[in-house]
């Protein structure tokens, strides 16, 4: 479930769920009540990743991305770390924060299909 993540990225990653953006904290609003039964984790270590919220079950990553993930070198680096994470069998999607501060209620329309695939 881990992904032969190392200790340093247990420690980043607990400190991580103390500090959780505000869009992050609206999200988990939603995924910490299991909707249709499945248990989501915050800030999940997998290898030298730490995603945002996964699902063990549905093999499923949710990233929520602040504006710097706009910049083209951040870009690139999400693009060869979501790949390295899709070539595990886990499938990613990403929603950015202003869709989940302005349209959670979308947000959780767009993810509630990958719930009952």
């Amino acid at each position: 479930m881990f992904y032969k993540a190392s200790p340093l990225i247990f420690t980043n990653a607990k400190e991580l769920r103390s500090n959780l953006t505000h869009a992050e904290t609206l999200l988990w609003g939603y995924l910490k009540t299991k909707p249709s039964g499945y248990k989501f984790r915050r800030q999940h270590p997998i290898g030298v990743y730490i995603a945002d919220f996964y699902c063990h079950k549905l093999k499923l990553v949710i990233e929520v991305d602040g504006s710097i993930h706009n910049e083209q070198g951040v870009k690139e680096n999400d693009h060869i770390r979501q790949k390295i994470i899709e070539a595990e069998g886990i499938k990613v999607i990403r929603f950015t924060n202003r869709q989940i501060e302005y349209g959670l209620e979308d947000v959780i329309k767009l993810i509630q299909p990958l719930l009952h695939a």
